[in-house]
């Protein structure tokens, strides 16, 4: 089982980097939330994968409760990767509304001063 959650963390990384790469602001975007999955997943696969009970102090043995830490980081990535999504979204608006353009070169010839 972590065999599979490590490849499939992989790919999605591997995945998300390369849309990152390419020119247009959409695919950036959605190589940006690609990562954030990723990084949601690797972070469920450090948790142990068995079932065990709820992390609720006298329902269970402490031996077979989950561990709440990795429930907690997962919900703190999906807020702050919620808000850089939201932030990224709005600056490619407004940029792709200044140049006209979905291209990240002709983004980048805005730059250079005449």
């Amino acid at each position: 089982m972590v065999l599979i959650f490590a490849v499939t963390t992989g790919v999605i990384f591997a995945c998300g980097i390369y849309l990152m790469l390419r020119r247009s602001m959409v695919r950036l975007i959605i190589g940006l939330s690609l990562l954030t999955y990723a990084v949601n997943l690797l972070i469920f696969s450090m948790d142990d994968l068995s079932t065990r009970g709820a992390p609720i102090i006298g329902a269970t043995e402490p031996e077979k409760m989950a561990d709440p830490l990795p429930q907690a980081l997962i919900l703190t990535a999906i807020v702050i990767s919620f808000g850089v999504l939201a932030f990224t979204l709005a600056l490619a608006y407004r940029a792709s509304q200044a140049v006209q353009s979905d291209n990240m070169d002709v983004l980048q010839s805005t730059d250079r001063e005449v």
